[in-house]
């Protein structure tokens, strides 16, 4: 078996080899760099995560369970914004996955996806009191984390569930009524504003005018 010493020798005649063929940089394997490129995305989220920490930007801090970062894919080609987490969301400490998520989940699986290939995220990472709005400045403190979570996964398309996700990443205030389905951009990336999920459970005609918008989505994947 040979010894450490020897390693050592074969490596550096190996490495003065290279020096004198000329060759400045030995590229890695492969299947490791293809790993570790996939890897920095995931990494960089959870820099982000640990940089949000036990975040106290905002009041709706004060009566959160847990803050809800996001989840999904971070290689996704397409990202999900919602408003922000609800009771169970605010319990679980993930994305969509009261009724409401339930209804998304299926809008996902139609348009050809499992829930772990996309990335679903919201507007605010905490709570809002009894679920109403979130205001003008929790929303200012939540959307430098929402803009980096972006920047890092940067997905294909973008679909904004609701008013406040619509009007808070295409900047403007305009009523959902009359955003939705039509192709906005953000940062050079479509984005399709669409009812929020729990409108549909209230609302189950509009569920048709959903999946026309979804189906444009789907269009700018393909040629993705």
């Amino acid at each position: 078996m040979p010894t450490i010493q020897k390693i050592l020798r074969d490596v550096q005649n190996l490495l003065e080899y290279h020096q004198l063929m000329g060759v400045k940089e030995i590229p890695a394997a492969k299947g490791k760099g293809r790993k570790a490129k996939e890897g920095s995305k995931e990494m960089r989220l959870k820099e982000l995560r640990e940089k949000i920490g036990d975040c106290k930007l905002c009041r709706l801090c004060k009566g959160r369970t847990n803050l809800v970062f996001g989840v999904g894919n971070p290689q996704a080609k397409l990202v999900f914004i919602g408003e922000g987490p609800g009771r169970d969301e605010d319990i679980k400490g993930e994305p969509f996955v009261g009724r409401a998520g339930q209804l998304l989940t299926k809008i996902i699986e139609a348009m050809g996806f499992k829930r772990n290939e996309v990335y679903i995220a919201n507007v605010v990472k905490c709570r809002p009191p009894e679920n109403r709005n979130p205001e003008p400045d929790e929303i200012e403190s939540c959307l430098p984390f929402l803009k980096e979570q972006i920047a890092v996964i940067g997905p294909k398309a973008i679909i904004c569930l609701g008013k406040f996700a619509a009007q808070t990443v295409l900047g403007t205030v305009e009523p959902i009524t009359r955003l939705r389905g039509n192709m906005g951009e953000y940062d050079g990336i479509p984005v399709m504003p669409t009812y929020h999920p729990a409108y549909l459970l209230r609302n189950p005609d509009a569920k048709k005018q959903v999946w026309e918008d979804v189906q444009k989505v789907m269009k700018i994947l393909k040629k993705a």
